[in-house]
């Protein structure tokens, strides 16, 4: 195995290019270097811009950690936290990554990394499926974290029937499944829903879907190269309309795109497979492990620095078209401010509470980052509902780049400057804002926050049945006593 540490962003745009994975766009296949094509270059530059903050020298104590076993430098994203200050120097590394991106790429590299990190720190749960999957497990992540791999990922099955008990019938496969084994490995045929940045990743990791399972048929788990034989990646309509980043200056760097996963009789090699037809293991995977609280610290870390991306671009528009001295501006944006800090405060309490699991991780502490993932579908569309109604008609009178570049400039920097800024900065403004709350690319950010960590009321559910309320039913008890 060669084993290099962490990579360039250059070294990852060749890494991707030469995949050639089977990507389908609108009706055609990508073809050529996927690097170059409209929908992906945008983003594929934004990430590669990643891994050279990643690589750069005055970075290297929060981004990078030194491996134990070739003593390269490794992305902190994949360091498994032994300690509080592990945790923190996790979010920090996470939040200068999603900084550079505004929070706006909720898959960027740092995501998946921390997934793989938590499955692998309680590796031994796999143990009663058949001890060599946690050999391919542990193997995998040493291989992925001195390699710098990127993921993509899925969790998720079609939604054709989406009653309680519902199972496809074995003559229609629907939802991907295993239809054979043999000597080499698993044959999986069927679809997986939504592989965000599907198609533009070393690798494809699958894992099985939240929740209980009832059929063994759906209880893997495995990764494998993105340009898998019989893997194709059906993408949705691209938001990356114009390559401006005047116009679109959120959409042109930062638009992942989302993915239909098909399996037509895909070969999973057997040292890929980490689980195989077990409901136990598949069911304990999430239970039984630091999954949830590693995952979710990363999930809040970004949707901090999103946040506080939501409140610069609020106080912006308030400042240039000098609104700030009504009452009910300053109430909007003292909203964002209450919905900004209570997040900080779950993630550092997580943090402060955290403790060591029984595989000898560092576990942030679960409660208040349910809270967190619980509040934010809330929160996040409130406040892009807010950049609506602070900008108003403004956020529709955004001519383009070209329109100042033409013959009626003079008309646009008469009519549309602003009390605090020329034309061009103030419509170079609101364009931001109206990528982030009105265009397809914000509506889809909107979705996404919204669904980001599964359906809300199943999230609220999961937090009223792990909150442990005993002691304080019981003091209420002992109060009414006395």
């Amino acid at each position: 195995m060669l084993k290099i540490g962490i990579i360039s962003g250059e070294e990852y745009i060749n890494r991707i290019n030469k995949l050639h994975s089977d990507i389908w766009i609108d009706g055609e296949k990508v073809k050529g270097n996927i690097s170059e094509h409209p929908a992906f270059r945008g983003v594929i530059k934004s990430q590669a811009k990643l891994y050279d903050l990643q690589s750069k020298s005055s970075n290297q104590d929060i981004m990078t950690f030194t491996s134990p076993k070739t003593g390269n430098q490794i992305g902190t994203s994949y360091l498994e936290p032994k300690t509080k200050e592990d945790l923190e120097k996790r979010r920090l590394m996470i939040q200068t990554w999603a900084k550079s991106t505004l929070g706006m790429m909720g898959r960027s590299p740092d995501y998946m990394n921390t997934c793989l990190m938590a499955v692998n720190a309680a590796a031994d749960l796999f143990s009663s499926n058949n001890p060599e999957f946690v050999k391919n497990l542990r193997r995998f992540y040493e291989e992925a974290s001195e390699n710098d791999y990127s993921f993509t990922h899925t969790f998720i099955n079609p939604q054709t029937n989406r009653s309680l008990f519902h199972m496809d019938d074995d003559d229609n496969i629907i939802a991907a499944k295993v239809i054979e084994k043999r000597a080499e490995g698993i044959i999986i045929h069927g679809a997986r829903l939504l592989a965000t940045q599907g198609g533009i990743t070393d690798e494809l990791i699958v894992f099985p879907s939240g929740g209980n399972l009832f059929n063994k048929e759906y209880a893997f788990a495995f990764s494998i190269p993105s340009n898998t034989k019989g893997l194709t990646f059906l993408c949705r309509e691209s938001f990356a309309y114009k390559e401006s980043t005047f116009d679109h200056p959120l959409s042109s760097r930062f638009e992942e795109m989302d993915t239909i996963l098909v399996f037509n009789n895909v070969l999973v090699p057997w040292e890929r497979v980490f689980m195989n037809e077990s409901i136990d293991c598949a069911n304990k995977m999430y239970t039984e492990s630091s999954f949830f609280p590693l995952v979710l610290h990363q999930v809040i870390s970004r949707q901090v620095v999103k946040t506080e991306c939501l409140l610069g671009v609020a106080q912006a528009l308030v400042d240039t078209i000098n609104i700030g001295e009504y009452q009910h501006v300053q109430e909007k944006i003292s909203e964002i401010i209450v919905g900004l800090e209570s997040l900080k405060a779950l993630l550092l309490t997580s943090e402060l509470q955290a403790k060591l699991d029984k595989w000898g991780t560092m576990s942030p502490a679960i409660n208040p980052l349910y809270s967190a993932i619980n509040l934010y579908p809330r929160l996040y569309p409130r406040f892009t509902e807010i950049l609506q109604l602070l900008g108003a008609s403004g956020l529709v009178s955004i001519p383009t780049e070209r329109d100042f570049a033409s013959d009626k400039r003079a008309d646009l920097d008469q009519y549309l400057q602003a009390a605090n800024a020329n034309s061009y900065d103030r419509v170079k403004l609101f364009r931001l804002a109206w990528d982030l709350s009105i265009s397809a690319f914000g509506s889809r950010q909107t979705l996404y926050e919204r669904f980001f960590f599964g359906d809300p009321i199943r999230l609220a559910s999961n937090l009223y049945r792990s909150y442990d309320r005993t002691e304080l039913t019981n003091q209420i008890k002992e109060f009414l006593k006395s």
